[in-house]
């Protein structure tokens, strides 16, 4: 028999009982969309949390303060001195022992360029009669060009000359206050400053926070001093030997904080590249463990097609009993129930793309569209790889053939007067 008149037989079968093949094909469509959707939205969350630690210098560590981070679920990285509101709450509960001592003591380790204490805070900003709350950060301007790792949308960069003087990370310029400008005023708790420069958003976590001297922020934040620092930012030389720095930072902390066993450090030493390695491992983890959730409807979807075939082997008996009669062989049979059953794996696998596309987009849409910093995670999209689309539409297909190959095979070896005889 030709494969044309198989294809025909097969598409018939279908045809002939439309309501339990569409019942049958939404198993596949189900299996298929939440297998797309998951991985894509997995794949789009791993591509957004690289721009975002992409944004960050592989050659900058930090060194944050106090037991509980150290101690905690391996170091928070939150840029180069705090990340907003939450490293700021923590940095006010745990102890400030981070000094100026450490600050000498680390220039001296050899793959490091320079080191910069770092002190920041929240406090209330006004501009133009418009005020809120936001991010400070006190550094060190003769140095801190080179720990910035964005681009300027107007204006400079701080420099060691600077005296009230501010620069303003993009966000801060165009959604928290509009109309910002160079060499304007803008009012720091109680103080005015000369914005001096504005960061380009870059979706990072300096888009959020206003940048200004140490000396001067010690003046607006309560609490701080040059002397002690939330954290201190490092610029490495070879990023190659990160690991080997950073065991060299930590041996040389512990010993200028007199701490003898690693289970005691009050700190922690964090690299965009150890951060970026453990949260892809962990959505990749998660991304596994739900395609394996959703794996488990489209075996569902599988059962539905076995049983449908049965169902229409049982109601073609006598038809198949004369198509031997007529001298079909049992490959022929076999051959009309595997390409029925593969049609309804491949309608389900189409079906089933377009419904994960859509549902993908409608998962991204409730995370919030862009993502802004690491302590605000968000997907900006979802990423649909060919080779994704192509190997869920194979697995569509060979699922659909591996559940009506037994009802094919049984149908293939049916006696044709056996199969006459069927009432």
């Amino acid at each position: 028999m030709k494969i044309q008149k198989s294809f025909k037989i097969a598409l018939n079968i279908i045809l002939h009982s439309k309501l339990r093949s569409w019942l049958t094909v939404i198993g596949i469509v189900i299996g298929i969309a939440a297998i797309v959707a998951i991985v894509s939205v997995g794949q789009g969350a791993q591509m957004t949390l690289e721009q975002n630690l992409n944004s960050l210098s592989a050659d900058i560590l930090t060194v944050s303060s106090g037991f509980s981070r150290a101690m905690g679920a391996g170091g928070d990285f939150r840029g180069f001195g705090g990340g907003g509101e939450q490293s700021q709450s923590a940095s006010a509960t745990a102890p400030k022992n981070l000094t100026i001592k450490d600050v000498t003591t680390l220039r001296s380790v050899p793959n490091i360029v320079y080191v910069m204490g770092v002190i920041s805070g929240s406090v209330d900003v006004s501009y133009l009669g418009k005020s809120t709350r936001a991010s400070i950060q006190g550094v060190d301007p003769s140095i801190w060009k080179s720990f910035i790792s964005t681009d300027l949308a107007s204006g400079r960069y701080l420099t060691q000359a600077d005296v009230d003087s501010v620069v303003i990370g993009g966000r801060v310029a165009t959604s928290t206050f509009s109309d910002v400008a160079i060499n304007r005023q803008i009012t720091i708790g109680g103080q005015l400053f000369r914005i001096v420069g504005i960061l380009k958003t870059s979706g990072g976590s300096e888009d959020s926070r206003i940048f200004m001297p140490i000396e001067n922020a010690v003046n607006v934040l309560e609490g701080k001093n040059t002397k002690n620092f939330d954290s201190i930012s490092i610029k490495i030389k070879d990023i190659t030997i990160t690991n080997d720095t950073i065991n060299q930072i930590t041996d040389r902390l512990m010993l200028s904080h007199g701490i003898l066993q690693a289970s005691k450090k009050d700190f922690s030493v964090n690299s965009p590249q150890a951060i970026q390695e453990r949260i892809a491992s962990t959505l990749s983890s998660i991304t596994l463990f739900l395609t394996a959730i959703a794996a488990i409807s489209l075996i569902v979807g599988a059962i539905g097609i076995m049983n449908s075939q049965f169902t229409s082997v049982l109601e073609r008996t006598k038809e198949i009993g004369i198509l031997k009669a007529l001298g079909a062989k049992n490959r022929d049979i076999l051959t009309i129930f595997l390409i029925s059953s593969g049609i309804i794996g491949l309608i389900g696998g189409i079906f089933g793309i377009i419904l994960g596309v859509l549902s993908s987009g409608f998962i991204t849409g409730l995370s919030g569209g862009s993502s802004g910093s690491l302590g605000r995670f968000s997907l900006s999209a979802a990423y649909f790889s060919p080779t994704l689309i192509i190997e869920v539409f194979l697995i569509s297909i060979v699922v659909g053939l591996v559940a009506g190959a037994v009802p094919a095979y049984r149908a293939s070896r049916l006696a044709p007067v056996d199969a006459l005889r069927y009432e």
